[in-house]
């Protein structure tokens, strides 16, 4: 049995009792026919990328700042179990097995562990947790936490039943397992389940099936560029915070010179410290100015335009941020700026939030079923998210809005329970009338069934 038949497919008796060694899991990758594909980094120039884009969460500005910003948020979230009935959301609840994610690794809670899916997913595409569970329970030594495995290290093993040699290329492809070889050949190599590895990747890579993106890669000429135009103000104070200037000598100046009147203007004049001194030239020194000046190139515009368009991105508003293009005209007005934080958690972060659920709910032990509901799911608690009060407060009036409709079905004579039921599952075919209608609707004297009664006024008489 190849190795992919026995990481994908249900093993045999004879399987079961005898295993599989480590031994030869790794040594199937040399083996051509193992089917088996390393779809994280697959070439070099993927590893130069991803170093290139790391390079830019620790040296560009707006990238940093852009990365901060959906970390901060992004780590609010708790995790709770839901189930759906008749597709329908019903409660949170949670489970003990749920205290992984909130104490992942020793001085850790969740929002540690969000942090680093966050980062890893922007900078290299790809967040790789694996969930590491060994010792004895009855010594107390066991130990159940999760552990973050680099992204440049970690190979995506693919399998396939219809074409073992050509995994990738086959209808049926499917993660077989992950591959762990820390700094690349030198270390141990560890072979590793689908079931004790959560892969988050909120941004699919067009090439690969199942491997992420980092939102800069897109964005990697206005990384540059922003760079560039920093180190270029940077250049501009460095000499002297004027615009370069080109000396044009008289014919008679011999090239000697030249070379010590340069030497004697870059000590007296060069630097940030000595700009705006007085310049003294002779033998014929004509100083004509080359360069321009920021407010003449129309710097800062040039730079606000590369740092919106790393903003959008990122799917985070500019002016969440602080970016100068966000704090501009009507961007400040209250309804911009709500509107433009409401696009930032019902886009982007419920985005991240979900998948990043999905993920985890991997490594996890999901809760049985019940009745007629539908199997747990992981969930994000919004009721944890601080940055989701002002959503709550319009949720909380949707809701007084839902009770007022609710309470004129029932005086309208529908029954409670399918009034409860249409107006949770927006289904009002579900509504079922009692046969009962609202006092307002009779005559007076006159029953539901249009019969007139006469009222007694005495036991065993009636009215005159």
């Amino acid at each position: 049995m190849k190795l992919w038949e026995q990481l994908l497919a249900r093993p045999s008796a004879a399987d079961q009792a005898r295993g599989l060694s480590l031994d030869e899991l790794i040594g199937a990758f040399t083996d051509p026919q193992t089917g088996l594909l390393n779809t994280s980094w697959g070439n070099l120039s993927d590893e130069e990328l991803v170093t290139s884009v790391e390079q830019a969460y620790r040296e560009n500005g707006p990238v940093f700042a852009l990365i901060v910003a959906r970390m901060q948020i992004f780590s609010q979230a708790r995790f709770q179990w839901t189930r759906s009935t008749d597709g329908s959301p019903s409660d949170l609840f949670g489970t003990p097995d749920l205290q992984v994610l909130e104490f992942p690794w020793h001085g850790a809670r969740t929002s540690a562990l969000l942090n680093r899916m966050e980062l890893d997913a922007s900078t290299a595409g790809n967040f790789f947790g694996r969930r590491l569970r060994r010792g004895n329970r009855q010594r107390g030594t066991f130990e159940d936490r999760m552990v973050r495995l680099r992204p440049q290290w970690t190979t995506i093993l693919l399998g396939s039943l219809e074409d073992a040699e050509n995994p990738w290329e086959a209808a049926d492809v499917e993660v077989a397992g992950y591959l762990y070889k820390p700094n690349g050949d030198a270390g141990q190599t560890v072979v590793l389940g689908r079931d004790e590895v959560a892969h988050y990747a909120p941004l699919p890579d067009p090439v690969a099936n199942f491997r992420g993106m980092s939102w800069i890669t897109p964005s990697m000429t206005t990384v540059k560029a922003d760079s560039a135009s920093e180190v270029h103000r940077f250049k501009f104070f460095e000499n002297a915070a004027t615009p370069n200037l080109a000396i044009k000598f008289d014919p008679s100046v011999t090239v000697d010179q030249v070379k010590q009147f340069k030497q004697m203007l870059e000590d007296e004049h060069r630097g940030r410290f000595n700009a705006y001194k007085t310049m003294f030239l002779g033998g014929g020194a004509d100083p004509i100015a080359i360069g321009k000046d920021f407010q003449q190139m129309a710097f800062v515009d040039v730079q606000a335009k590369g740092e919106t368009r790393l903003a959008a991105d990122a799917g985070v508003p500019p002016s969440w941020v602080g970016f100068s293009e966000g704090l501009q005209g009507s961007a400040l007005n209250a309804g911009n700026f709500a509107a433009a934080r409401r696009r930032f958690g019902d886009g982007t972060l419920q985005h991240l939030w979900e998948c990043a659920a999905t993920a985890l709910e991997v490594v996890l032990e999901r809760p049985a079923s019940q009745g007629n509901q539908a199997p747990a799911r992981l969930t994000h608690d919004p009721r944890s998210i601080p940055f989701l009060r002002e959503d709550m407060k319009d949720l909380a009036a949707a809701r007084q809005q839902d009770a007022t409709t609710m309470q004129s079905l029932i005086h309208a004579g529908f029954e409670p329970d399918s009034v409860v039921a249409a107006m949770t599952t927006s289904d009002w075919s579900k509504l079922k009338h009692s046969g009962l209608v609202s006092v307002q609707l009779q005559k007076p004297g006159e029953n539901p069934t249009g019969q007139t009664t006469n009222q007694p006024t005495e036991q065993g008489g009636s009215d005159a």
